[in-house]
């Protein structure tokens, strides 16, 4: 196990009608004018958004409102908000709803109090040295952007999907995680944040770190609950528990506790976002079609921890061929994301001729050369993945 440093002072409120204490919480943090960030309707259709309001009126916390963010979230959106809160001298953000929501407002809190671009710190021009508190009310279990440091945004000039990752700053100082607001979500969408979560373990787990045996089985048995829970979450949408199991699973993915002294890979994330930035798809549809190309090619190149993923994880019984054990298992992790209705191939992603010399370019151009690290991938690599998505 390598050395680390683990940081989440994010304080979780989870559970039935959290809601309702959203106002208390911002005034624990000492926010007293308040930008509320929030997407294309679902928070205003429900009513959650005026609940909310009414909360922060009653304890006389001022607020303003920035809505619209789209899925795959890019910079128009950021500058609205940095312009917006400058103008408003917020010292507070609250974004209601899923990681594209929470990421945006994360960008405009490192935005609004630097004087230059706040691209700057998405290239490595620059680091973020200070940022205003933000707290979540989430909505959409998936990308565990509520207890990470993290933010993904696109640039619309050149279509650039680029991350940034600062846990002192970002993360969110609480994260109010009712299971009964998810209740109503599609079923895509459902389907979509389960495999983001899944994925922001598996980053985690293929790792070539020796002596890492604890995350290893913490990444496997929160693996193997998502698996169960998603088969159930699907089929009876409204059942609490499971939906319960689902939220806090996309958390513990995303907050660092599953990759604790491990050498993190990363390269499915970079080949999917590319696909994203390009052709505008859900991330988590995007990942269900990259991960298993990406499983295929280790399969061939490093066996051994997909091997032990396909027996730990799929249940396929141990064999002395391991390469037959790793394929099996991403056998059965394509027949489980069919079976809560994703898709595996570019085709069944709706891309019927992707451009992938232009995935390749792009991935390159923007991660550098070489990507990952179980395999340090090279363009004939990644041409590889992207091809094998394609068949």
């Amino acid at each position: 196990m390598n050395n680390f440093i683990f940081y989440s002072p994010t304080e979780f409120v989870f559970g039935k009608g959290t809601e309702m204490r959203t106002a208390e919480m911002v005034a624990k943090f000492h926010g007293t004018k308040v930008m509320i960030v929030y997407g294309g309707g679902s928070a205003v259709k429900s009513g959650l958004l005026d609940r909310i309001k009414e909360l922060l009126d009653k304890a006389h916390i001022a607020h303003v409102e920035l809505g619209g963010v789209q899925p795959n979230p890019t910079d128009p959106k950021v500058y609205e908000g940095i312009e917006l809160g400058r103008a408003a001298n917020v010292d507070f953000l609250l974004p209601v709803g899923g990681g594209s929501v929470i990421d945006t407002a994360k960008a405009i809190a490192c935005g609004i109090p630097y004087e230059g671009d706040f691209w700057d710190f998405f290239t490595g021009k620059s680091v973020p040295e200070k940022a205003l508190r933000l707290g979540v009310v989430l909505t959409i279990p998936a990308a565990g952007s509520e207890g990470s440091g993290n933010t993904v945004i696109t640039r619309t000039d050149g279509l650039r999907k680029l991350s940034l990752r600062t846990p002192e700053l970002l993360r969110p100082a609480f994260a109010i995680m009712n299971p009964e607001l998810t209740f109503t979500l599609p079923a895509w969408q459902t389907a979509c944040g389960i495999t983001d979560m899944m994925a922001h373990i598996m980053e985690r787990y293929f790792s070539n770190t020796e002596d890492v045996d604890v995350p290893d089985r913490m990444c496997e048995g929160t693996l193997k609950g998502i698996i169960t829970e998603a088969l159930r979450v699907m089929k009876e949408p409204y059942n609490y528990g499971a939906r319960a199991n689902i939220m806090w699973a996309g958390t513990i993915a995303h907050n660092g506790t599953c990759g604790v002294g491990c050498e993190e890979d990363w390269a499915s994330h970079f080949l999917e976002h590319e696909i994203s930035a390009i052709y505008d798809v859900s991330h988590g549809a995007g990942l269900a079609v990259i991960f298993p190309a990406w499983l295929t090619y280790m399969a061939e190149h490093n066996v051994k921890k997909v091997a032990q993923f396909a027996k730990r994880v799929w249940d396929v019984p141990e064999s002395d061929d391991k390469r037959a054990m790793a394929l099996e298992g991403v056998a059965r992790m394509k027949s489980f994301l069919h079976e809560i209705g994703m898709p595996t191939t570019f085709k069944e992603l709706g891309i019927e001729h992707p451009d992938i010399d232009l995935l390749v370019q792009k991935l390159h151009e923007n991660k550098g050369e070489l990507v990952g690290n179980y395999v340090r991938l090279d363009r004939n690599a990644t041409r590889e993945i992207y091809e094998i998505a394609n068949r």
